[in-house]
C-alpha cells in the first residue's frame, strides 16, 4: 500500500454531496458546516472537508479573517476547504455576508438541502459537498493541506471524468433517485483523492511537507515502505538500503522534505495507526502493540501517552461511540 492510500485509510474519509445552491448578483454568504450537522450521515465523523463546484457563472471566495487573499472561480472550478474554515463566497465580498444556515431549505422528502439567494442579477450555480474523517492530532495528510485549495476541473488528464462526475452529481441532486446519497458519497471520496493528486503535481519545486515528499522518488519509496511494513524493526540504515541511498543522504532528504527524521515519523505514524484500531476495532492492547511494531504492551502504552497525552486504554474509553 502506498503512503497516501494508507493515510486515507486511517483518517477514514467518507463523503457525500449535501446541497445545491443558486445565487443571483449581487450576493455574499458566510459558510462553515459544523460536524454535528452531518454526524448522522457520516457515522460519527468529527472533522469535515468542504468542497464547492461551480456549475454556472462566477464567484469570489476567501477564508474569513483579515489578510486572507480572495480567489476568483468560474464554471468548472472546484474549491476545497480541508480544515472546514469559515469562509465567504459571493459576487461581491464587500457586501454584508448572510450566514448560509439562514438560507438552507430542505428538499422535499429527503435529507438534501438547497439554497436560493440574491438580488436577481447574473446567476451562479454551485454544488456543495462534504467529506468526513477522523480528527487525529498530528495526521500528516490533514496537517499538510492549506486552508483553501482550488483546481480547474476542465484541465488535466482526468478533466472529463471530474467534470462528468460533478455534473452527474448535480443531476442526482435534482432527481433524488433511489440510492443517490450512497452514490454521491463515493463520488465525493474519489473527487477528494483526485484533488490531492492534482495538488501534489502542482506544488512548487521548493515546497516542503508531507505531500511534497510524495513527489520525491526516494522519500516516497521510504514512506511507502514504512507504511506497508509498519511493524518491521526499521533502522535508517535498513531504509536507506531499500531505497538505494546512504543512511546520511536519506536522513537529510527525508528530514528536509517531511520535517522530521524517518524514525520519528515512523513512531508518530505507529501511534496514528494504533489510534485508528483503538477507535474502530476491538483488538486488545497487546495485539495492537504487536501489529504496529512494539515489543510489549507497556512500550506501546508509553509511546502512545507520550504522543497523545493519555494512555491508550483511557483514550479508547473516551472516544465517542466506544
Amino acid at each position: 500500500m502506498d503512503a497516501l492510500s494508507d493515510v486515507l485509510r486511517v483518517v477514514r474519509i467518507k463523503g457525500g454531496v449535501f446541497l445545491q445552491a443558486e445565487f443571483t448578483a449581487p450576493w455574499c454568504v458566510a459558510s462553515r458546516v459544523a460536524p454535528d450537522a452531518c454526524r448522522a450521515l457520516l457515522e460519527g465523523a468529527d472533522h469535515l472537508v468542504l468542497y464547492h463546484y461551480v456549475l454556472e457563472g462566477r464567484m469570489t471566495a476567501r477564508l474569513a479573517g483579515r489578510g486572507a487573499a480572495p480567489v476568483e472561480l468560474e464554471a468548472g472550478h472546484v474549491l476545497l476547504l480541508p480544515h472546514n474554515d469559515a469562509h465567504l463566497l459571493g459576487s461581491d465580498l464587500r457586501l454584508p455576508p448572510v450566514p448560509t444556515q439562514q438560507l438552507l431549505v430542505a428538499t422535499t422528502g429527503s435529507r438534501m438541502w438547497e439554497i436560493r439567494h440574491g438580488a436577481g442579477g447574473a446567476p451562479t450555480r454551485i454544488v456543495c459537498g462534504f467529506l468526513g474523517c477522523d480528527r487525529l492530532a498530528g495526521n500528516p495528510l490533514i496537517d499538510s493541506l492549506p486552508g483553501l485549495m482550488t483546481f480547474d476541473a476542465r484541465d488535466g488528464p482526468a478533466a472529463d471524468w471530474i467534470r462528468g462526475t460533478l455534473e452527474f452529481a448535480a443531476g442526482e441532486l435534482a432527481a433524488q433517485r433511489a440510492g443517490s446519497q450512497t452514490m454521491l458519497a463515493k463520488l465525493s471520496e474519489l473527487l477528494f483523492v483526485e484533488a490531492l493528486r492534482r495538488h501534489v503535481d502542482t506544488l512548487p519545486a521548493d515546497r516542503t511537507g508531507w505531500l511534497a515528499g510524495l513527489r520525491d522518488a526516494a522519500v516516497s519509496r521510504a514512506l511507502a515502505l514504512l507504511h506497508r511494513e509498519i511493524a518491521r524493526p526499521w533502522t535508517v540504515d535498513d531504509l536507506g538500503r531499500e531505497v538505494g541511498m546512504s543512511r546520511s543522504a536519506l536522513a537529510e532528504r527525508f528530514t528536509r522534505l517531511i520535517g522530521e527524521p524517518p524514525m520519528r515519523y515512523l513512531a508518530r505514524w505507529r501511534v496514528q495507526a494504533a489510534a485508528h484500531q483503538l477507535r474502530h476495532g476491538d483488538a486488545n492492547l497487546a495485539r495492537i502493540a504487536e501489529q504496529v511494531g512494539y515489543e510489549s504492551e507497556a512500550a506501546f502504552s508509553r509511546a502512545f501517552k507520550r504522543h497523545v497525552g493519555i494512555a491508550p486504554a483511557l483514550w479508547r474509553r473516551r472516544v465517542p461511540g466506544n
